[in-house]
């Protein structure tokens, strides 16, 4: 496995606190890995694709990176928290 990114550290973190269960449950299947990559491949890319689309919208360059990520940190890295 290549080394994790911000993102995948981000995500272990949050994982782990928030969703002990899945994170137990990704581990013991030995995904977990493969789930942590998959998750900061897709946020890397939806963010770097909304970044530019609000750079074209006139934001900044730190506006359009926040804003991107804003959007889509709870999709794959900032998942709700187990019930």
């Amino acid at each position: 496995m290549k080394p994790l990114t911000q993102y995948g550290l981000m995500a272990v973190r949050h994982w782990r606190e928030f969703r002990p269960r899945m994170f137990a449950e990704l581990r013991r299947k030995g995904l977990l890995c493969d789930m942590l990559q998959d998750a900061e491949e897709r946020t890397a890319r939806e963010v770097d694709d909304l970044r530019r689309h609000f750079q074209e919208q006139g934001l900044t360059p730190q506006q359009a990176q926040d804003r991107a990520w804003e959007i889509v940190r709870e999709r794959y890295i900032l998942l709700p928290p187990e019930t």
